[in-house]
């Protein structure tokens, strides 16, 4: 049976920030594509607002669509963890990529500060907790680019 070796590979302080920021966003990736699935009581439940709950029970294809779009980035974004932790090849402009991403997820999770971010919907405590956790994520793929980078200068192209 083939083993994924875990230890081998990126020699790097960051190798495990980078694998931790891949599965977040895998988990991520997957809880949006169970929104899809889970119909209106799931994007409720998982804060999307009762306005996508709604359109989504009407039958309209708009919640599937954005929900699948965000799916879609958070996979490649695990990905482009993975490419920097050295388990899969070096993919396209590898640091540009994680610096954009950590700031993206840095940049939202600052949202909790800003009322005026939260939207009709949007409570803080729904805000609270998703900064919270995109923080941490935002926190994850910075500290392991970070630590990483100058293994990552050096991959193969």
């Amino acid at each position: 049976m083939a083993r994924i070796d875990l230890s081998g590979g990126a020699k790097t302080a960051g190798r495990s920030w980078l694998i931790a920021a891949a599965a977040m966003s895998f988990v991520a990736s997957l809880l949006h594509l169970a929104c899809i699935l889970g119909g209106g009581d799931w994007y409720r439940f998982f804060g999307a607002g009762e306005r996508m709950a709604r359109l989504d029970e009407a039958g309209s294809w708009t919640p599937a669509i954005l929900t699948a779009v965000i799916a879609i980035i958070l996979a490649g974004w695990g990905l482009y963890a993975l490419s920097g932790a050295g388990i899969v090849r070096r993919l396209p402009l590898l640091r540009t990529g994680l610096v954009a991403i950590a700031i993206v997820l840095l940049a939202r999770a600052s949202f909790v500060a800003i009322p005026a971010t939260w939207g009709p919907e949007l409570g803080f405590t729904f805000m609270a907790i998703t900064s919270a956790i995109v923080g941490i994520m935002g926190l994850t793929f910075a500290v392991g680019t970070s630590k990483s980078w100058a293994y990552m200068r050096n991959l193969s192209e």
